[in-house]
């Protein structure tokens, strides 16, 4: 509807702009105006509750899948994936269950009811979306019918002439399409644990915080729905006042009994949203537990595969030191001095001194850079490379120290 449309419905029933604006925006509301006593109010009930229904974009991606018997699975866990991947933590997106191909999806129920002594009017704003049907004004219409042809609301209706019983029929509506949600998510819950269970497949983790996420927004809207039925329950028809005692007594009994009909199924919906969070974190632990038990056995192959290296090193070292004594008299044999080679200039004294020149060399650089228990962190090269005077003033002060300890002990012995 346009604008002005909703200015002459609004002054022809003066309906506040606040139920237009709430409706539009999907902002749970609840209140009374317009209360005149002994003839009627207006109240409004604006609720955001869940449904189930079927997922034609998951059903249409089962029926492109090719049946090949080598390609299905594989096409399949591609199709998922992708499904996965695009799916955002959005707790106002629809929640995709690809166990049932089925989708949950919010909806909403805003209702402005004129109540009055001599007839009621009911106001009800229907949001329209591509992606899902939402619930039309002709099917909440057929819920009324059908509700009227139960012998159970047949009764109520004959007996009380409060209109607000009709809102409460719009209220197990809502009720009906929470219970079909839950259960088709607590379904793919279990589908979901027997995935985990035969596969370590860590994309399963996503989908898990998905849920998750689902589920803690769907507990603030069960805490809505328990605070519109406890409003419909407290907020009495001022039109009945006008009424006898034992009439205006027996519709008041009768609506704290169905409200506390749907009470006690909110709260149970709300149990088995709390179980299902349960599981939902036995799943989650059952996933990294998984992927930490694969982790453990790879690590235990790189260990085995580790000691088998570390063996053949050994025997490597070992064949080594079975021909080092042949390769030691091999190289003393082919040095080039006089006494083996009588046509070269170099002696054994030239290949000793050079042999232990060199040797002193690399312990004096090899100590001046790996000698952090002798120097300090930050410590220069030149003092790093003075370590040989450096080690020699040490070991000449400390004998210094000792031999006047050992002095100053004797004195006191001999002159107390």
């Amino acid at each position: 509807m346009s604008g002005p449309v909703l200015q002459m419905l609004g002054a022809r029933y003066n309906i506040e702009p606040f139920f237009f604006s709430s409706s539009l925006n999907w902002i749970p509301s609840r209140y009374e105006e317009e209360v005149r006593p002994k003839e009627g109010d207006h109240i409004t009930i604006t609720l955001t509750f869940l449904k189930s229904l079927e997922d034609s974009r998951g059903r249409r991606n089962n029926d492109s899948t090719p049946s090949l018997p080598g390609s299905v699975s594989s096409t399949i866990g591609s199709a998922e994936r992708t499904i996965l991947v695009e799916q955002m933590i959005d707790t106002q997106a629809p929640l995709r269950l690809r166990s049932s191909r089925r989708l949950l999806v919010l909806d909403l129920l805003s209702v402005h009811l004129i109540r009055k002594a001599n007839g009621s009017t009911i106001i009800s704003y229907h949001h329209e979306m591509d992606d899902h049907k939402t619930t039309t004004a002709k099917y909440l219409q057929e819920r009324i019918r059908f509700a009227g042809q139960s012998v159970y609301w047949q009764s109520i209706f004959q007996k009380s002439s409060d209109p607000t019983f009709v809102l409460v029929v719009f209220l197990w509506h809502a009720m009906y399409a929470w219970d079909e949600a839950l259960e088709s998510l607590y379904k793919h819950i279990c589908w979901l644990e027997t995935r985990v269970i035969n596969t370590s497949d860590m994309i399963l983790t996503q989908e898990l915080h998905i849920i998750r996420a689902h589920q803690l927004h769907y507990s603030s809207l069960l805490e809505d729905f328990k605070k519109t039925v406890e409003f419909v329950r407290t907020t009495r028809n001022p039109a009945m006042d006008a009424l006898e005692e034992s009439e205006r007594k027996y519709s008041t009994d009768l609506m704290d009994r169905e409200c506390h009909y749907l009470l006690s199924e909110i709260e149970r919906l709300e149990m088995g949203r709390r179980m299902q969070d349960k599981r939902l974190k036995n799943v989650m632990n059952l996933v990294f537990s998984s992927v930490n038990i694969g982790d453990s056995k790879r690590m235990q192959q790189m260990t085995e595969a580790a000691v088998r290296d570390s063996a053949a090193m050994k025997q490597i070292a070992y064949l080594t030191m079975i021909f080092l004594p042949a390769s030691f008299v091999a190289a003393v044999f082919g040095m080039n001095v006089k006494t083996f080679a009588p046509e070269t200039a170099g002696t054994l004294p030239h290949y000793v001194g050079a042999a232990i020149s060199l040797t002193i060399l690399t312990i004096w650089i090899i100590v001046a850079f790996q000698s952090r228990y002798i120097f300090a962190e930050g410590t220069s090269i030149w003092v790093r490379l003075a370590w040989p005077f450096l080690l020699f003033g040490k070991l000449v002060k400390r004998k210094e120290n000792d031999d006047n300890l050992l002095g100053t002990g004797t004195k006191k012995g001999i002159y107390p």
